[in-house]
């Protein structure tokens, strides 16, 4: 339930950003005096500093090369030690 809400919002739609389509900001009450374009401009630096979110594709890359090391060292682990302990 919401109750007694009073912001003033700036709604931004032309991001120029691939990831985003619309940013919304709610602007404290201290600064709902300002003109609007001076909002709207320290709202788009905001944006803009934001970037964009992580590309996952490579995480999954990494996570992928990283098993296989793994997995290759824990198979040379398994090998040393069989033909290292038995006597032939």
């Amino acid at each position: 339930m919401i109750k007694g809400v009073n912001k003033q919002v700036l709604e931004i739609n032309e991001t120029q950003n691939g990831f985003f389509e619309k940013a919304i900001f709610f602007v404290k009450p201290e600064y709902c005096g300002m003109s609007e374009g001076k909002l709207r401009e320290s709202a788009k630096k905001e944006f803009d500093c934001a970037g964009s979110p992580p590309n996952q594709k490579t995480r999954r890359k990494f996570d992928r090369k990283a098993l296989l090391i793994f997995g290759c060292c824990f198979l040379l682990g398994l090998a040393v030690g069989f033909f290292g302990s038995s006597s032939f």
